[in-house]
């Protein structure tokens, strides 16, 4: 099979190499499945420059989230059948066109979802689904600042407050991005490259300041949200895309009586893989629901009455 490879440390244009590899086995436990679609991650950037906390020896196959139809099922895997569409993770990596999934661990891909759609709607929802709710415990009403509010796990948040009824305001770098925050939901865009994210949300809060900050960046955007985080609000902890892990001034925690929460997403594959699914389960709920022309009438009367989750889209 063909496969993106990194056979040496450095940025991603410049180390990886289309190669012909092995067609992987599956081994117990194990699926094969044909790549329909991998997501790209910013871990898979940082594996690639081998600043991540995960580091595969060389040479590697990145590519951290797919989605695939099954193509064989190792020793003692049952319950699946040629063909059936499902997304997770790969054992190894997902940048190529065959890819090994522990049966254990994969998910149904939503009916919902077009393989692009469903190959980048593992990580980045479920991240925001255990940050939002598990840990942050956003709840309806509240205001959800989320940084890098146009990119990959920022973009789910921002879709996912707005799900769980939150105001929600999101910084972006440029008119382009602002632009696209605005079009997933942002109630409230700022560009930080023009607005001091910090004065908008006083303003916008009447001082109060946000409930929830949904911090992927870390650095100056982690210590610039402590000015603007609200009596008893929580900073959630996702990542450090910005490059800079920034210290927590502990005291300024203690006066001004907020928390400071982490995100580790992964551990809940180990610690309690139960959440994961149920947690899926819930998104899945979310996704729009696609009908056949002559299911209008029905469709459209469910949604009068309220008896529908998420968007009902009619495909003729």
């Amino acid at each position: 099979m063909r496969a993106w490879q990194v056979g040496e440390l450095g940025e991603p244009r410049d180390v990886l190499a289309l190669a012909e590899i092995p067609d992987p086995e599956p081994g117990p436990g194990q699926l094969l499945v044909r790549v329909l679609g991998a997501a790209a991650n910013f871990p898979d950037v940082l594996m690639c420059r081998g600043g991540y906390q995960v580091r595969p020896p060389l040479p590697y196959t990145p590519g951290v989230e797919l989605c695939g139809e099954v193509v064989a099922a190792g020793p003692g895997v049952t319950g699946f059948a040629a063909g059936d569409r499902l997304i997770g993770g790969p054992v190894g990596g997902a940048f190529a066109e065959l890819a090994l999934m522990n049966a254990a661990s994969v998910l149904p891909a939503p009916d919902g979802l077009d393989d692009a759609e469903a190959a980048a709607f593992f990580i980045t929802y479920q991240t925001g689904w255990f940050g939002l709710h598990r840990r942050a415990r956003l709840a309806a009403g509240e205001t959800l600042l989320v940084h890098a509010a146009a990119g990959g796990v920022g973009s789910g948040a921002v879709q996912l407050g707005k799900a769980a009824g939150a105001r929600v305001i999101g910084v972006t770098g440029g008119a382009q991005k602002a632009e696209v925050a605005r079009a997933l939901g942002a109630d409230v865009v700022v560009d930080r490259l023009s607005q001091d994210f910090v004065e908008v949300v006083k303003e916008v809060t009447g001082g109060r300041g946000a409930d929830v900050v949904y911090d992927s960046v870390g650095g100056e955007a982690y210590a610039r949200s402590t000015k603007c985080i609200a009596f008893e609000g929580r900073i959630l902890v996702v990542g450090f895309a910005g490059g800079q892990i920034q210290s927590a001034a502990l005291n300024h925690a203690l006066v001004k009586n907020y928390s400071i929460v982490g995100l580790h997403w992964g551990l809940y594959q180990t610690k309690n893989p139960q959440l994961i699914r149920d947690c899926h389960a819930q998104l899945s709920k979310l996704v729009a629901e696609r009908l056949g022309l002559a299911d209008v009438p029905n469709g459209l009367q469910r949604l009068a009455e309220g008896a529908t989750v998420g968007r009902i889209v009619f495909t003729p």
